[in-house]
């Protein structure tokens, strides 16, 4: 997915969940809207380098929306972070049709928000051969202080309840797939935050003995003429149904 081009500054803060004030690298600040419903555990991190992409709409409210931010990580780099959770499906749903993921690869058409009982799914694949294969996303962007990738950032319910309903299609002989999207650049891997959402945890160890499938996949940010240019999905990355934060280590 390519990026228009974006433009750098510094977060001051993030407030009332959908906005944020950014000083930009001219000295103006500026409100942007941030579009994330989430905590943004991890992500929210006041006096780093972020990037905005620019609208010139008149009907908009705020010119400015809030796409990426950079992360120092403990090894002297820097990771990029997407917030921007709508673009999550997009960048799936590009490589699904790339057949860039090998595990969900080979299906003849594609269709965004399969409605099934009691849940409305990101995507459903048919082919006359293979048969159906639901797909639920989620943008996994928290790295804790171990080191490791972890989803949800906040209680959800409504993730739980997708996990319900992927469970119910794969008793009824469907395929049934959650695809964890991690956009953040410096996780390494995935595991369900039990220690925030422990309900989720348990459901998604549950629904994955029940025939679910659990996969992940990493991004990657392109550049040009130094700044982002594009995200795509990048390889695939192993998910742990049983590891918890060892918040002893203080690593990151």
């Amino acid at each position: 997915m390519d990026y228009p081009d974006l433009v750098p500054g510094v977060l001051l803060r993030r407030y009332k969940r959908f906005l944020a004030d950014i000083r930009l690298d001219d000295g103006r600040e500026v409100v942007a809207h941030c579009p994330n419903t989430g905590s943004m555990r991890a992500v929210n991190v006041p006096g780093c380098r972020v990037w905005l992409a620019a609208s010139d709409n008149p009907a908009r409210k705020l010119a400015w929306t809030w796409e990426l931010i950079e992360l120092p990580q403990p090894d002297g780099s820097v990771a990029l972070a997407s917030v921007h959770t709508g673009r999550t499906n997009r960048i799936v749903e590009e490589a699904l049709r790339e057949g860039r993921i090998a595990a969900l690869a080979g299906y003849a058409s594609l269709r965004r928000e399969a409605r099934v009982e009691g849940a409305r799914l990101d995507f459903r694949l048919d082919d006359p051969v293979r048969g159906t294969a639901y797909v639920e996303v989620k943008q996994v962007t928290l790295k804790e202080i171990d080191g490791h990738g972890y989803f949800p950032d906040t209680v959800s319910e409504r993730g739980r309840n997708h996990l319900l309903a992927l469970a119910s299609l794969a008793e009824q002989g469907e395929r049934a797939a959650l695809l964890f999207c991690v956009a953040h650049t410096g996780i390494p891997d995935v595991a369900p935050a039990v220690h925030l959402d422990p309900a989720y945890a348990a459901t998604l160890r549950e629904v994955a003995g029940r025939g679910v499938e659990v996969l992940a996949h990493g991004c990657e940010i392109g550049w040009r003429d130094g700044r982002p240019a594009a995200i795509t999905l990048a390889g695939p990355l192993s998910v742990s149904l049983t590891r918890q934060v060892n918040f002893a280590l203080g690593i990151d």
